[in-house]
């Protein structure tokens, strides 16, 4: 009786034993397959954010390009000091203009002699050129179209002698910005639509390998929205910690890109960069949620023996 009861035993602890080895077996693949899950969502999350980065960056260096085309208002030849700081003022509170660079008589002829090598005035015996103002318009406005109200408007005042710009480089600067922003909007759409595949191909993955646990929990009485709620909580939790490890890299990308190109500095926007910060976040919670619920709801509606195909 005695043996019969230690055999007993025996086989009980050894059964325990198997069901802790099994069950420590499930949780460790099942944590694997999280961490694989987070890590393959952030380093698609890192594409979503780079190519975010990469917009803001040109949107930025194209209104740097727009916003230094000058327009060259030559003032009269005997134009009162006063009258042209006044005149100055009053382009500067135009709508169109981002601001205005008086150039003298004295500080053009200074500029023209650095660019020449030599003192043209010795030359010629008098300084030929006139004062003017360097008038830098929004990226808005600098198109043709606009320059042109502006620059009419401009040669209607009896102090201003003419209004000087390079209409085809203006041409040039804005054909070329938009084909270069189609290219970008267009490669975009086609990232986003590969993102969105891989991240939820990845959670179907995921979720695959918990199917019997979805069916387990119906058959015993468990509503859908029960057995949703905490995969649909884990999607928002695994979308939010690839969000932050793609944003991690993202700093860093940056930071090595300004070590590398010290230029870009003056295309930096810490408030274009937070929302890019908080897209990458978004889209990853709102692609994890939606992939999750789906791939839950397909397991829900299958049959048990389709669990085994």
């Amino acid at each position: 009786m005695c043996i019969l009861d230690s055999g007993l035993l025996f086989s009980q602890d050894n059964r325990t034993t198997m069901e802790e080895f099994e069950d420590s077996r499930a949780s460790k693949k099942t944590k694997t397959i999280y961490v694989s899950t987070v890590i393959s969502i952030s380093l698609v999350l890192l594409m979503v954010g780079l190519l975010g980065l990469i917009i803001v960056h040109g949107r930025n260096l194209s209104n740097y390009v727009k916003e230094n085309i000058v327009l060259n208002v030559i003032i009269n030849e005997g134009t009162n000091e006063v009258d042209i700081l006044a005149l100055q003022k009053q382009i500067e509170s135009n709508e169109y203009v981002k601001s205005t660079q008086y150039i003298s008589k004295e500080l053009a002829a200074r500029n023209l002699t650095q660019d020449l090598g030599e003192d043209f005035i010795k030359f010629l015996g008098f300084n030929p050129l006139l004062s003017s103002i360097d008038v830098y318009l929004k990226a808005d406005y600098a198109n043709n179209e606009s320059i042109a109200i502006l620059s009419q408007k401009l040669q209607s005042n009896p102090l201003i002698n003419e209004v000087r710009y390079q209409k085809s480089l203006v041409d040039m600067i804005n054909q070329n910005i938009r084909t270069i922003s189609l290219v970008i909007f267009g490669f975009g759409a086609v990232l986003l639509i590969i993102a969105v595949g891989l991240i939820n191909n990845t959670i179907r993955l995921a979720i695959y390998s918990q199917r019997f646990l979805i069916k387990s929990m119906q058959l015993v009485g468990a509503t859908k929205g029960f057995i949703r709620r905490p995969f649909i909580l884990y999607g928002v939790l695994h979308g939010l910690i690839a969000g932050l490890i793609a944003i991690i890299l993202l700093i860093l990308t940056l930071y090595l890109a300004q070590q590398q190109i010290p230029e870009l500095v003056i295309l930096r926007n810490y408030f274009e960069f937070g929302l890019v910060f908080i897209l990458v976040i978004g889209v990853g919670i709102l692609i994890s949620c939606l992939s999750t619920y789906f791939a839950v709801t397909k397991y829900l509606k299958l049959k048990v023996y389709d669990l085994y195909r």
